[in-house]
């Protein structure tokens, strides 16, 4: 496994831990209010999950398992990330991309774990960095 695609997956650990805190938080409060419960079991972890994942690349265009494990995302044109290419990112990356990306692994793995199917489809890329300048490693 290619060293990006091991911080990829470090990222999302630490991303779908925090979300999952916040939904053991949210739940009691929230739960008791609905009237159909399986509703809040089917939608609530990915739409907190997406929800999180949006207010941090919006303002940081980084989350927090994105920053610890070393590595934004960035456009390809190098121009902040809109709102509709995040949200076609996290859409397409839970929904689609596990698919794509299974069908033709060696498409992908050409790019060494910068663009994943998501990535290609919101025109995004992953980049590491060095920690200790913020600047991206080339």
């Amino acid at each position: 496994m290619k060293r990006l695609m091991k911080k990829r997956l470090k990222a999302a650990v630490i991303d779908t831990t925090i979300t999952m805190g916040v939904l053991a938080v949210m739940e009691p409060l929230v739960r008791n209010k609905l009237k159909n419960k399986a509703v809040y079991d089917i939608f609530a972890p990915s739409l907190v999950y997406w929800g999180l994942e949006y207010a941090q690349l919006r303002m940081n265009g980084q989350t927090i398992g994105h920053k610890a494990a070393g590595m934004v995302i960035d456009t390809t044109d190098g121009s902040a990330m809109s709102s509709e290419q995040i949200l076609k990112r996290v859409v397409h990356r839970d929904l689609i991309s596990p698919f794509s990306y299974l069908r033709d692994r060696a498409k992908y793995d050409f790019y060494e774990g910068t663009k994943l199917p998501h990535d290609l489809y919101a025109d995004t890329v992953v980049k590491e960095y060095l920690k200790e300048t913020m600047e991206p490693k080339l």
